[in-house]
């Protein structure tokens, strides 16, 4: 655009200024509107133009707000979405209830909806369900990772993160450990973290048990106890509420973190990072995957980036109370 060339801008602070969407510096607003006028545009005209043809909306679907994930995640959505001049409109399942038919629908009405581009943020729906509407929209796959090439993705690297918590166990002085696994269809971000854990758990030299999670959910107190009989000391669980989980089974055989079995979460989420619980946990940056996620969204929109992004994004260790070094 011969406006953002003569105004040393990007397009997208061009579109903000002229459309009066979002915040921009007055002193670089009144450089756009400068060059604007040189270059022979009527300001007014060219915002009534772009509102007419531009709903300057996006469309993000979560499969359950009310989960401090996916709440964090929407919450920097909005955040960067308003800071671009975008607005966000949502849909979601309730308390994890949607199935994959259900989400489909979602997207659909999102679609419906007139967006201009989605963002889909859900362990569940299947990569093959999402193209659909990617060649509809552009669209950002947000919390996980994905390899087609006509969809750009922003994600916490899951094996990283695996290898960082197993590694930390491991420096504890671990050497018989159990890990919780989720299966891929139940959880495509858990299932990776689990694997990476077993995996460089086992490289590492430790003996690590594999435990099915349904396993562990159904009879956490008697599993619990079966593991420390059988000299077990650390259990390495896939989120921060599984780890709670544990801890109350734990405290119900009358077992104590670190001292009979150590405990590992993932996530690092309000409420439950706060130091009351002391949680051993691999922290997800989720502020940083949301704003990400928007802005190579609204990137592609205002026609600064046409292929395809995979961002991962790094988190990093919280060393809590609940896993130290094992007892002799």
């Amino acid at each position: 655009m011969d406006v953002a060339r003569r105004a040393g801008v990007s397009k997208s602070v061009v579109s903000r200024v002229l459309s009066g969407y979002g915040v921009v510096a007055t002193g670089t607003a009144a450089r756009v509107r400068a060059a604007g006028e040189e270059l022979g545009y009527v300001t007014n005209a060219m915002a009534r133009g772009m509102a007419a043809h531009r709903t300057r909306t996006i469309g993000a679907f979560v499969r359950d707000a009310s989960h401090p994930f996916y709440g964090h995640l929407l919450s920097a959505m909005q955040q960067r979405a308003a800071a671009l001049g975008y607005r966000v409109v949502t849909t979601t399942g309730a308390a994890g209830s949607f199935a994959a038919a259900d989400e489909r629908r979602a997207l659909e009405t999102l679609v419906g909806l007139q967006v201009e581009g989605l963002i889909v943020c859900t362990a569940l729906l299947p990569i093959e369900d999402v193209l659909p509407f990617a060649k509809r929209v552009p669209t950002v796959i947000a919390g996980r990772p994905a390899t087609e090439p006509t969809v750009s993705t922003v994600y916490v690297d899951e094996v990283s993160g695996g290898r960082g918590l197993a590694d930390h166990v491991w420096s504890l002085g671990h050497r018989r450990v159990a890990v919780v696994r989720i299966d891929r269809a139940v959880s495509m971000t858990q299932h990776p973290r689990g694997a990476e854990m077993s995996r460089r758990l086992r490289e590492l030299g430790a003996e690590v048990e594999d435990l099915p999670h349904a396993r562990v959910h159904d009879r956490p107190r008697d599993v619990v106890r079966d593991l420390v009989d059988r000299g077990v000391t650390a259990l390495m669980t896939p989120t921060d509420h599984y780890a709670v989980e544990v801890l109350e089974a734990m405290a119900d055989a009358g077992l104590r973190a670190p001292e009979d079995l150590s405990v590992t979460g993932y996530d690092g989420l309000f409420p439950l990072n706060t130091p009351l619980l002391g949680l051993t946990t691999w922290v997800q940056p989720l502020d940083v995957v949301g704003a990400e996620a928007v802005s190579t969204l609204v990137a592609r929109l205002d026609g600064e980036h046409d292929g395809r992004s995979d961002i991962p994004v790094r988190g990093y260790l919280v060393p809590g109370r609940t896993a130290g070094t094992p007892r002799a």
